[in-house]
C-alpha cells in the first residue's frame, strides 16, 4: 500500500481538519482498546463462569493475531477499492463487532467478535494515514503525519484509567463505548472523507499467504499458552510447535513466489530494516508482558479494583510520550540502536526491580512505582527509535509496505509475549504461589529483553556499516540519499 499522499487528491476539496478529527477517533478508540481490555481481564474471568487466564488470553491474542496477518493484504485491497471505501467498512466492522463483543454471552463468542474487531482496525489503520494525506497538502503531510503517529500514545496514557472506570460500571462497558464514537465517526466520514478511485486492475493480496500465517501464529500460541495444562513435553504441545515451524515455512515459501505477498521477502535483505524488526518484535512481546503482568498482579493479588489498577498503572503510559519527544538530541548523539539499548536497560531494570522488590504485601510506592516509572522511560526510548530505523532503512516508494510489516511484526511478538506470559503464570493456589509464578513470568520478560538489547546492538553495527558504506560510496546521479541515524525518532503507537 503506497501511503506517500494520492498526487490526483485535491486537498481543498475536503477541510484537513475535519478529516484529521474522523480519521483520529476511529484510530483513537482502536489503539484504546488493548490497554482497556487489558484492564478488564479479570472482571472476565469472574464473569464467565469456568474461564481461566489462558482461555481469555485470546481476547488478545486472537485480536492479534488476525490484525497482524491482515494488515497488509487489508492494505493492498484498500489501493483496489479505494481509500474511503475501505475506512469506513472497516470501521463500521470495528463498530458492530463491539457490539457484539458486549452482548457475548460466553468467551467462546466474545473472542469470536473480537476477531471481527481485528479485521475491522486491519482496514482503517492502513487507510486512516492514506486518507489523512490525501485530504492535506504536501507541505503539511509531515505534521499531519506526526498528529497521527501521536495518537497511539495518547491512548496509552489515557486507557488504564479510562478503563478502570469502565469496568467499575460493567466490563461490557470497554467495549460499549466505541459505539458512540464509531457511528459518528462513520456519519461523519460519509460527509467529509475524500473521494478517490481505487487502482483498477491492481493486483489481489495474497488472502491464502495470510491464513497460514494466521494458524502460524494461532497454533504456536496454543501451544505457549496450554503448556501448563498439557504439559511442555506432551504431544499435543510438541505437535503445535512444530506445526508452527511448518506453517511458517509455508508461509515463507509462499511469500518468496506470490506476486503480491503478505511480507516482501527482499525487504528483509535490508540489514538495518532487518535488525530494527527483530528488536521490535522481540521488545514488543516484552512490553505485553509487562502490561498483562503490572494488571494482573495489582488486581489478582493485591486485590486493586479496575479503576484503582488503572491509576497505578497508567505512569508508566503517561511518561511515554515526554520521554519520545525529549528523545531527540539523544538519538542525533548516538544513534538508533544504542539508543534504543539504553530503552532496553531502562525497561529491563524496571522489571528486574519488580522481581527483586514486589511482593504479596501492598506496597505501591516503594515496589511497582519505580519499575513502571524505569519501564516508561525504557518504552519511550525503544519503541519509537525502533520504528523510525525502520522506516528511515527503506526508500520513500517502500516505506508504507515496510511500516506495515513493522506493525505486523509488533503484533506477532504482544501474541508470543502474552502467551509466554500466560504459560508461565498457570493457575496458582496462595499467594505465595501467586508471587513465585509472577516472578518466573517476570524473568521471561527479562528474557526477552535481554535479546531484544542483543538485537539492538546487531542494529547500531548494521547503521553502522550502512553510514560507512554511504560515506566510501562514488555518488550516483540515481542513488537515493543514505538513511540518516540522526533522524528523530517517530511517534509510537505504543499499544504493542
Amino acid at each position: 500500500m503506497q501511503i506517500v499522499g494520492n498526487p490526483n487528491a485535491h486537498p481543498r476539496g475536503a477541510a484537513p481538519r475535519s478529516v484529521l478529527l474522523v480519521v483520529a477517533s476511529a484510530v483513537f478508540v482502536s489503539n484504546l482498546d488493548l490497554f482497556i481490555v487489558n484492564v478488564a481481564l479479570p472482571a472476565m474471568n469472574r464473569h464467565f463462569a469456568g474461564s481461566t487466564l489462558a482461555s481469555l488470553s485470546w481476547v488478545l491474542n486472537g485480536y492479534a493475531i488476525v490484525f497482524a496477518a491482515l494488515l497488509v493484504p487489508a492494505g493492498r485491497l484498500a489501493d483496489r477499492i479505494g481509500h474511503r471505501t475501505a475506512f469506513l467498512a472497516g470501521l463500521a466492522l470495528f463498530t458492530l463487532s463491539s457490539a457484539l463483543c458486549a452482548l457475548a454471552p460466553a468467551v467462546g463468542w466474545l473472542v469470536g467478535a473480537r476477531l471481527l474487531q481485528a479485521v475491522g482496525a486491519a482496514l482503517l489503520m492502513p487507510t486512516s494515514l492514506a486518507l489523512l494525506l490525501d485530504s492535506t497538502a504536501p507541505e503539511r503531510r509531515p505534521a499531519a503525519v506526526r498528529a497521527w503517529a501521536s495518537i497511539g500514545g495518547i491512548a496509552a496514557g489515557l486507557g488504564p484509567v479510562l478503563g478502570g472506570l469502565l469496568v467499575e460500571a460493567d466490563w461490557r462497558w470497554v467495549f460499549l463505548v466505541n459505539l458512540p464514537v464509531g457511528a459518528a465517526a462513520v456519519l461523519a466520514g460519509l460527509r467529509v472523507l475524500p473521494r478517490l478511485r481505487g487502482q483498477d486492475g491492481g493486483r489481489l493480496p495474497d488472502l491464502a499467504g495470510a491464513a497460514l500465517l494466521t494458524a502460524a501464529i494461532a497454533v504456536l500460541a496454543v501451544g505457549l499458552v496450554e503448556s501448563d495444562a498439557w504439559g511442555w513435553g506432551s504431544v499435543r504441545v510438541l505437535g503445535c510447535l512444530v506445526a508452527a515451524a511448518v506453517l511458517t515455512a509455508a508461509f515463507l515459501l509462499r511469500s518468496a513466489r506470490h506476486p503480491a505477498p503478505v511480507v516482501e521477502l527482499p525487504l528483509l535483505r535490508v540489514p538495518v530494516f532487518a535488525t530494527a524488526n527483530a528488536t521490535a518484535l522481540l521488545f514488543t512481546a516484552a512490553f505485553a508482558g509487562m502490561l498483562l503482568t503490572s494488571v494482573l498482579w495489582c488486581q489478582q493479588v493485591w486485590d486493586y479494583s479496575a479503576l484503582r489498577t488503572g491509576l497505578a498503572v497508567a505512569p508508566g503510559p503517561l511518561l511515554v510520550p515526554p520521554i519520545t519527544l525529549a528523545a531527540g538530541p539523544l538519538l542525533r548523539r548516538l544513534g538508533h540502536g544504542r539508543t534504543a539499548a539504553l530503552g532496553l536497560l531502562l525497561f529491563g531494570a524496571g522489571i528486574g526491580w519488580w522481581a527483586a522488590a514486589v511482593q504479596v504485601q501492598p506496597g505501591y510506592a516503594g515496589a511497582l512505582l519505580p519499575g513502571l516509572l524505569l519501564t516508561g522511560a525504557g518504552v519511550g526510548l525503544t519503541l519509537p527509535t525502533l520504528i523510525g530505523a525502520a522506516a528511515g532503512a527503506l526508500p520513500p516508494t517502500r516505506f508504507a509496505t515496510g511500516s506495515a510489516v513493522t506493525t505486523m511484526g509488533r503484533q506477532i511478538g504482544a501474541v508470543i509475549g502474552v502467551a509466554v506470559v500466560v504459560s508461565v503464570l498457570g493457575t496458582p493456589h496462595s499467594a505465595q504461589q501467586a508471587l513465585d509464578a509472577f516472578r518466573h513470568a517476570w524473568i521471561a520478560v527479562l528474557a526477552a529483553t535481554a535479546l531484544a538489547l542483543v538485537a539492538a546492538v546487531l542494529l547500531a553495527a548494521a547503521q553502522r556499516r550502512q553510514t560507512a558504506a554511504a560515506t566510501n560510496a562514488t555518488p550516483a546521479a540515481d542513488a537515493a540519499p543514505a538513511p540518516s541515524a540522526t533522524s528523530a525518532p517517530a511517534p509510537a503507537n505504543t499499544s504493542g
